[in-house]
């Protein structure tokens, strides 16, 4: 008497399961690329704050936050004037009320 051979199910796990080593190992390879390409090391260099030594950088960083410090200036003034302003109307409109 023989023994039947295998059965086509029997190797749908063995299948499930190299499906998944295979896939680990191309997530693993592709991770690796990446991590030694130049996006990685750059990646790497944001990572560890190194990114902002370049001193064309430093010196943008340094105008932007001087444009910044100069816009907060201008529109303090803009708002001390807009409220100048609002205080005259508001005194010619109790003028003209009591006047009227």
């Amino acid at each position: 008497m023989q023994t039947p051979g295998p059965m086509p199910t029997d190797f749908v796990p063995l299948m499930g399961m190299l499906t998944g080593i295979v896939s680990m190992l191309v997530i693993g390879f592709t991770i690796v690329r990446v991590a030694q390409s130049q996006i990685g090391q750059a990646i790497a260099r944001r990572i560890h704050g190194k990114g902002a030594a370049d001193p064309e950088i430093r010196e943008e960083i340094h105008e932007l936050r001087e444009q910044v410090t100069d816009l907060g200036h201008r529109l303090a003034e803009s708002e001390e004037r807009l409220d100048f302003t609002e205080r005259l109307l508001a005194k010619g409109r109790d003028e003209a009320a009591s006047h009227g």
